[in-house]
This record gives structure tokens, C-alpha cells and sequence, in this order.
């Protein structure tokens, strides 16, 4: 049986659960080896939420989840592993998005904490109990982040850095909360640019690669694909000194990169 693992943790979620990647690649490891699989690969997403979607593309906003779709789709597996189906999704919305994407290549899901899970299983009980669930745990995020967003928006109005994902490009020096370019990937994010105003028909993916062929990288060092070519881009007014935060909007208060 050929299967590829998938962990992840968000920085509420891994206080909360408990599930750090290390635990979660060690349960991993150890089923396969106690089931006879084989495990081809392991793909993860660490500090990013499991409900994030991007609502244009109707896609699931994860590298590492993207980076399993495109693996999975120029190699054949029998299951997606993961310690709990929670670590793949956490609402109904990409919940649906999941079981669309291992539908369309043919994979079903084996959980370690719930062995009876199957994307193709319709269980009235089941879907019932997930489902209020799901609503519990979305409840308790609204909560959370309520909180997070007053002092966000606080920050945000002093035209200081609001907090989240620092975007490419920049970086936060410890203790000052503001943002600063980082020259290297400040030449990267301009490349992206260049090379879209001038091949305008080029798709999200041959931006990618021609991106990886001058031989630039994320920063984790790894090569670009459309996902992180369309956050770039998505990121123009930001990237040009326009600071946004929920119903704040800032202008030139940190360093413009193009």
C-alpha cells in the first residue's frame, strides 16, 4: 500500500491540541511501519491555520497542502495519512475542498485517531456529530480571534506591523514589531513583477518556473509554484507602501519594494 503523510500546526492549534509536527510525524512513521505501507513522502504546514481558503480560487491556502496536490498528481497513492482528519481541515468549506481534490485522484484519506474514516463513507450519525463539532470549534476560533483582531487593529491604526505571516519581502526585527525589506527577497518579489508586466499572458505556473530557473527561492529555500506566485502578485498595494488591516488602512508607513 503506497501512501503519503500530511501534518500540520497552527500556532493556536498546536498550544491547544498538542499535536506538534514532530508527534505527529513520529505516529506517522510508526503506523505505516506497523500496517506493511509504504511511506512515499511527508508533507507539512507549520503556523497556518487549517480553515484558511483562498475564496477567488476556491482553493485550500496551504503550501504544503499544494504541494501534496501537485505530487499527487504525477504519482499514484492509495491513501493520504494524517494523525486526524483535523490536521486537514477545519471547517465544512475546506472540508469540502479536501474530499473534492482526493476525489479527483482517486485517494482516500486513513486517519490514525479515527480508522473508520473514509471520504466515500455516508454515515447520518457521523455526519451529524462532525458537523456540530466542526460548528464548536469554528465558535470557539470566532472567539479568538475577536481578541486578536482589537489589538491587530490597535497596532495597525499606529501604523505598526498587526501581526500574522510576515510577506516576502520583509522581515520583523525582534522587539521593534515593524517591518523592514529584506534586500534578497526584496529582488525576488521585483522579479515576479517584471517578469508579469512584461509576458502579461504567461500563466501563474510558467511565472513559477521561469522564477525557479533564475534561481530564485522561497524562504524556506525551496522552488516557487502558481500558489506563492499569486500571493506575490495578489500583494501589489502592499508591496507598494500600502499597509492594510481589516477597516484600517495605512499608507507609507513601512518601505515600499516596488
Amino acid at each position: 500500500m503506497k501512501v503519503i503523510g500530511y501534518i500540520r500546526v497552527s500556532t493556536q492549534g498546536q498550544a491547544r491540541d498538542g499535536y506538534s509536527l514532530a508527534y505527529q510525524e513520529d505516529e506517522i512513521k510508526a503506523y505505516c511501519q506497523a500496517q506493511g505501507y509504504t511511506l512515499l513522502h511527508l508533507f507539512k504546514d507549520e503556523g497556518i491555520s487549517g480553515a484558511k481558503v483562498d475564496e477567488e480560487a476556491l482553493e485550500v491556502d496551504r503550501l504544503g497542502f499544494q504541494e501534496m496536490l501537485e505530487y499527487l498528481s504525477h504519482h499514484e497513492v492509495d491513501y493520504v495519512m494524517t494523525l486526524n482528519t483535523s490536521r486537514l481541515w477545519r471547517s465544512d468549506i475546506v472540508k469540502v475542498l479536501v474530499h473534492r481534490e482526493m476525489k479527483k485522484y482517486g485517494v482516500d484519506i486513513r486517519s490514525i485517531e479515527q480508522p473508520q474514516y473514509s471520504i466515500h463513507k455516508k454515515d447520518p450519525s457521523d455526519f451529524l456529530i462532525n458537523g456540530l463539532m466542526e460548528l464548536l470549534d469554528q465558535y470557539q476560533r470566532l472567539e479568538i480571534s475577536l481578541k486578536l483582531g482589537r489589538g491587530r487593529n490597535k497596532k495597525a491604526q499606529q501604523g505598526g506591523y498587526a501581526g500574522g505571516n510576515v510577506a516576502l519581502g520583509y522581515k520583523v526585527k525582534k522587539g521593534q514589531k515593524r517591518l523592514v525589506v529584506d534586500v534578497g527577497q526584496a529582488l525576488t518579489v521585483q522579479r515576479v513583477f517584471d517578469l508579469k508586466e512584461q509576458y502579461p499572458s504567461w500563466s501563474l505556473t510558467q511565472l513559477a518556473e521561469q522564477l525557479n530557473d533564475d534561481g530564485h527561492r522561497t524562504k524556506q529555500g525551496k522552488l516557487f509554484t502558481k500558489v506563492q506566485i499569486k500571493r506575490i502578485l495578489d500583494r501589489k498595494a502592499f508591496y507598494s507602501g500600502l499597509y492594510r488591516y481589516g477597516d484600517i488602512t495605512v499608507i507609507g508607513k513601512h518601505q515600499a519594494i516596488l
